[in-house]
């Protein structure tokens, strides 16, 4: 039977289960990526599960988002990260040397490959023929340790791509119109798959783009065919001897289809404060700016820099806007150095900051109260780039660049220049210094792990308990992102590795009395949240799972959850449950009173639950739609306690 490329991946890694969608199957890992914001918990997790050595064929540690060193938390987490990437075997990316994804693209990606990383953005990978998938830090531990991953088989989704990109659109374009068509949840439960004859004229760098975004549609993961240009990306990174062709069969079919004629597309832009809220750039164009910010995981490549550079060339940016600009990896802006690029960049008055996550996570770069931020990155959730009441909006390169110029939101097509045609340089500048490889053989036994003063041991989570009753302590409505339930930032980010400081800053966007009120329910029983649509969409952190289950959340009732923070919820004990009939959401206020009887008994008969709301004095039904696998976890609190066993037991 004719397979695509999705199909061919699963097939060919598929341990448990059948690949009907819906249905629960279990993956088999090769690789796994993890960095340093969720990566300090995996090696912490690693630790609690008492492992020797990853069983993967590659395991990467990058450190890329807890950069700036205003204190010493995230300089002891770094050689914290170091000292475990030695004691369990993996590679370790020094800070600096780049943002995990285009990083992993250019050293250690390899098409038809599975990897799962603890980001959520880890599906940028698709890009070259992988099933990347973004996934908590416990299930990444539970992959690294030989375990299966297991997810629901989801739909594949066929996007089709004809025609060619028109002058000043760009590959953000593409994944911004796939974005308004849909919407940040219009992904929930699929893999979106590129294909046609449109990608001839796509970088792998330009899929990078494209397949990194499909986060922000609440896709499982976005997959590229393997093809000549995954084949020439590879030979420019000296590693064409890791390619090999992966395409779709002849008259292969889809579960979905779409259609994308690129050269109807034009410039775009997702306003605030969210990546689906996208409008034509025309449409906005004259709103004044106080900020432009080139870089990320979302715009990595060469060319991304390269242009701008032209654009700016012998120009000077205007003079109330902060051009800052974000190199993605230290190879990238050692080729911007070396063919000149840089040096325009920074006569034309860019800041030019360290490779990094950087203002993507809030970790430094925020912009200025009230002030519009246009930005290059993958999201613009409420506060998420530092400052409260931010602006941000998302668009291309060559959108931002055109702004940083006039001063004011400006479709590029509006200069008065010719559009700059960008070639590959024809020397590869290839870096490997800053990888430093995992110790041989069993040479890692010996190392002890270097812990600060602010890393934690993870705290110890009971058992579902045989009811639950609490106060609801807070309502939220749809689209809820893990950025509003545990922010990032340089305030919050240095406590990854110790949940009770950073359960301090749990709801802190939403209510910043949630923590103090929480601390008060957990001596009584503890507490539950509802919420609308998409609860918990974004970022993969399972910080957001972790604190408020700290602070005795027990469970979460909401019409439907993003797919990463559900199966978190699962893995650490709070019960993630969905309205049997959504207009219930409707009859539940914050501070009401609910009971949850024979919780424990219910979910392992797989019932739905009739909740009691003492403080209306009426009930309603909710459902938890786990596997016999979630159930085990959910009643033995949270995944480390079901397998905290010795090392042997663990091998696959």
């Amino acid at each position: 039977m004719a397979q695509n490329v999705a199909q061919k991946l699963i097939a060919a890694h598929l341990v448990e289960g059948e690949m009907v969608a819906g249905r629960e199957i279990g993956l088999r890992i090769d690789q796994t990526l993890t960095q340093d914001a969720t990566g300090t918990m995996v090696m912490l997790e690693l630790e609690a599960m008492g492992l020797s050595r990853v069983r993967t064929e590659v395991s990467v540690q990058y450190v890329d988002h807890n950069l700036l060193q205003a204190d010493f938390k995230n300089a002891d987490d770094h050689l914290f990260l170091r000292s475990a990437a030695q004691r369990f075997g993996l590679w370790y990316s020094k800070p600096g040397n780049g943002v995990s994804h285009p990083v992993h693209q250019q050293r250690f990606g390899v098409p038809g490959k599975t990897m799962l990383g603890s980001d959520s953005h880890t599906p940028a990978a698709g890009a070259i023929g992988m099933l990347a998938i973004g996934a908590g830090g416990l299930e990444v531990a539970m992959a690294m340790a030989g375990q299966p991953f297991y997810t629901t088989m989801p739909q594949v989704w066929g996007v089709r791509l004809v025609g060619e990109l028109p002058e000043w659109v760009s590959a953000k374009d593409v994944i911004l119109e796939m974005l308004r068509r849909h919407g940040v949840g219009g992904g929930r439960g699929r893999i979106i798959e590129y294909h046609g004859a449109g990608l001839g004229g796509l970088s792998a760098m330009d899929r990078h783009v494209i397949a990194n975004m499909g986060a922000e549609l609440g896709a499982t993961s976005t997959v590229f065919p393997s093809d000549g240009e995954v084949r020439r990306f590879l030979e420019s990174e000296d590693r064409g001897a890791d390619w090999t062709e992966l395409v779709a069969d002849p008259g292969a079919t889809y579960d979905l289809e779409d259609e994308i004629d690129l050269s109807t597309l034009e410039p775009l832009i997702a306003k605030p404060s969210s990546p689906g809220n996208v409008v034509p750039v025309a449409e906005v164009a004259g709103l004044p700016i106080g900020q432009v910010v080139l870089g990320s995981s979302a715009n990595p490549g060469v060319r991304d820099m390269a242009v701008p550079a032209m654009m700016v060339k012998g120009r000077q940016t205007h003079d109330r806007v902060s051009f800052d600009v974000n190199p993605a990896s230290r190879q990238t802006l050692e080729t911007l150095t070396a063919e000149g690029y840089l040096l325009d960049l920074i006569a034309a008055g860019a800041r030019v900051h360290q490779s990094g996550c950087m203002g993507c996570i809030g970790m430094g770069q925020a912009p200025a109260t009230h002030e519009i931020s246009l930005r290059t990155m993958p999201r613009n959730f409420p506060g998420r780039s530092g400052t409260r009441e931010d602006k941000v909006y998302l668009c291309s390169p060559e959108t931002a660049t055109a702004s940083a110029l006039t001063g004011v939101i400006t479709d590029p097509r509006e200069l008065d220049m010719a559009c700059p045609r960008f070639s590959p340089p024809a020397t590869s500048y290839v870096n490997t210094a800053m990888l430093v490889a995992p110790l041989p053989g069993d040479g890692n036994l010996a190392v002890e792990l270097v812990k600060g003063p602010n890393i934690a041991s993870l705290p110890e989570f009971e058992a579902l308990t045989p009811e639950i009753s609490g106060p609801v302590l807070l309502k939220m409505g749809n689209d809820i992102s893990t950025d509003e339930i545990l922010p990032a930032g340089a305030q919050v980010l240095p406590f990854r590795s110790n949940i009770p400081a950073i359960a301090d800053f749990a709801f802190w966007q939403i209510d910043e009395t949630y923590s103090r009120r929480a601390l008060a329910a957990k001596d009584a029983g503890g507490h539950l949240v509802v919420a609308g649509d998409n609860y918990g969409q974004g970022s993969s952190r399972e910080h957001a799972a972790l604190a408020p289950r700290y602070l005795g959340l027990r469970a979460v009732i909401a019409r439907s959850f993003a797919r990463i923070h559900w199966q978190n919820l699962v893995n650490f004990g709070v019960l993630p449950l969905t309205f049997a009939d959504p207009a219930d959401y409707d009859a539940v206020e914050e501070g009401d009173e609910l009971h949850l009887p024979e919780v424990a008994e219910r979910v392992r008969g797989g019932r739905p639950i009739v909740v009691g709301n003492r403080t209306k004095a009426s009930r309603f039904t909710v459902e938890h739609g786990l596997s016999s696998r979630q159930v085990e976890v959910m009643l033995a609190g949270s995944l480390i306690t079901l397998h905290r066993v010795a090392d042997t037991a663990l091998a696959p």
